[in-house]
């Protein structure tokens, strides 16, 4: 089941990365769990689809069946659409209405689909027309930032642009940084070190609950054991 992925940087602050990749044959991918969402496009079996998928609190595992094409873009932790409430797409999605003819409905209106080069430009529609807003505390506060306002304030400001809390998010970012080490070969020890865990049990358990692997596997993965796309991100204190 060969997958290809790439994903890149991007300067524009609502947005985290930008991605694409291609799956043939038939298999399944684990998706790790992640703290932000995403606005994809993917074409199965000659059909195009388009979803606002939420964050993964847990892995889960996806069937994989012919040949199949996608990309996406992945929001900031402080971006969020103001139709769409982040806690209903914890664990969720939201797909369009309508794909036809390179055009989506998003928030009732109709879109060009953006494509891997033109992603920022897409973004920057979306924040002009409303239907992308941003809350710069937010990011700050996840990535252990200092906020000049009440404690109570911030809880409420992120719930509220990504349904999860600051604890979740740094939480599931940990976990997903020890996967990349572990996978790079980094012995066990360092990345309890390195990441701030308590103990080696301590990293298991985080890796049992967002990952859905041992740190065995992740560092011996078998050549099908496919998971979903890592990549590192500036990872603050965490518990």
């Amino acid at each position: 089941m060969p997958i290809e992925s790439e994903h890149r940087d991007t300067d524009s602050p609502y947005v985290t990365r930008v991605w694409r990749g291609q799956t043939s044959g038939a298999g399944f991918m684990n998706s790790v769990a992640t703290s932000t969402w995403e606005l994809v496009f993917w074409e199965d079996d000659g059909v195009v689809h388009a979803a606002v998928r939420g964050p993964e609190t847990r892995p889960t595992a996806v069937v994989i069946d012919g040949e199949s094409e996608s990309f996406g873009i992945t929001f900031a932790h402080g971006a969020s659409m103001p139709h769409l409430p982040s806690r209903r797409l914890i664990d969720s999605e939201s797909e369009s209405v309508h794909v036809e003819g390179g055009r989506f409905v998003l928030r009732g209106e109709e879109w060009e689909i953006p494509d891997f080069e033109n992603a920022e430009q897409f973004v920057h529609k979306l924040v002009r027309a409303g239907v992308l807003t941003r809350d710069p505390l937010v990011d700050d506060v996840v990535w252990g930032g200092i906020a000049r306002v009440g404690t109570r304030s911030v809880q409420r400001r992120v719930a509220s642009a990504t349904g999860l809390t600051a604890g979740a998010i740094r939480q599931i970012e940990r976990a997903r940084q020890a996967a990349l080490l572990l996978g790079e070969g980094v012995p066990t020890a360092q990345v309890v070190h390195t990441l701030g865990f308590y103990d080696q049990p301590h990293l298991a358990r985080s890796l049992q609950r967002f990952i859905g692997r041992t740190a065995t596997q992740l560092q011996n993965p078998a050549p099908e054991d496919a998971l979903s796309l890592l990549y590192k991100t500036e990872l603050g204190d965490g518990s």
